[in-house]
């Protein structure tokens, strides 16, 4: 899937991270519970180096549990970083973050001076929401559109805790294609750089095929077609989503699908797990190097 997605204040948010990255002692990195790995930025870990990072899976009362512990061990297998699944319905689990951040940094407890943390997150993955919380007060808007926050603010928080706001931003390009599709059923990428009925076509299959009972159920379906057409046929069918002639209207059913994931409706529902993810990561490393030997083999020829 091609997302055209990287506006400018993106590019200049980078920048700007770029540059008060080595004032930061440590790094809060938002995630979407339902798609951990895709909506880790790859850019954030070039950015943070080897500071502690806290990876808050958010919107977990949205994912399947199971699933979200399975992510939560297989991060925390990484050298200075902890997991932790969060909700804002459920705010006293996020108010634990600033004695988190202490005990991370234990070296710091006795000196005076501020921990300079910094929270970073893709579009619509519930950042601003969360700093509301810790801050005890309304200070980052929120919105459901993909990129409200546009600059970055400090934020001064009890336990001598500093904040640093930053925009979400996406990367230029994304590697791993299934990603692209994840992102976009979940809400990260806005409405004008995807098409609905492509991504519709990847959520379903990806539904039927992890949680076909929930699909089944929430639509009313007595079966479950074999094919994504079909099956967004069918709930075109059940929802009323009727042209001229008794043709289905794909667009319509495709927004049905995707607003009822993004809202919960069809259930609690995680869209990668670990094994999956190493599957594909290995996928990706086979093609990269297939393109460099491709590449390589092109020079040798030209040179001749």
């Amino acid at each position: 899937m091609a997302v055209h997605w990287f506006p400018g204040h993106m590019h200049k948010a980078r920048k700007e991270i770029k540059k008060i990255m080595p004032k930061i002692d440590l790094i809060i990195e938002v995630l979407d519970a339902r798609i951990p790995y895709s909506s880790e930025n790859p850019l954030i870990s070039q950015l943070r180096g080897d500071k502690p990072c806290i990876k808050l899976l958010n919107k977990s009362d949205l994912a399947d549990p199971n699933i979200t512990q399975q992510w939560i061990e297989y991060f925390q297998n990484e050298q200075g970083v902890k997991a932790l699944s969060v909700t804002t319905e459920q705010p006293s689990k996020i108010l634990q973050l600033p004695s988190l951040c202490k005990k991370m940094l234990p070296h710091r407890s006795k000196n005076d001076k501020p921990l300079r943390t910094m929270i970073m997150g893709i579009p619509n993955v519930g950042k601003s929401s969360i700093i509301n919380i810790l801050a005890k007060r309304v200070i980052a808007k929120v919105g459901d559109e993909p990129a409200v926050t546009r600059r970055q603010q400090m934020i001064f928080l009890d336990n001598n805790l500093q904040l640093s706001d930053t925009p979400g931003i996406l990367w230029p390009r994304f590697e791993n294609p299934n990603s692209g599709y994840r992102l976009a059923t979940t809400g990260a990428v806005k409405d004008t750089a995807m098409e609905y009925d492509d991504v519709a076509m990847f959520a379903v299959e990806m539904l039927a095929k992890l949680y076909p009972e929930k699909l089944t159920s929430r639509y009313k379906l007595a079966e479950l077609p074999e094919q994504p057409l079909q099956i967004i046929e069918a709930i075109g069918s059940k929802r009323g989503c009727l042209r001229a002639g008794g043709i289905i209207d794909l667009h319509k059913a495709s927004e049905i699908l995707i607003n009822e994931f993004q809202d919960g409706k069809i259930g609690k529902i995680s869209l990668e797990n670990p094994p999956m993810i190493e599957i594909e990561k290995a996928e990706l490393e086979e093609k990269r190097l297939a393109e460099k030997a491709l590449l390589e083999a092109e020079k040798k020829q030209n040179s001749k």
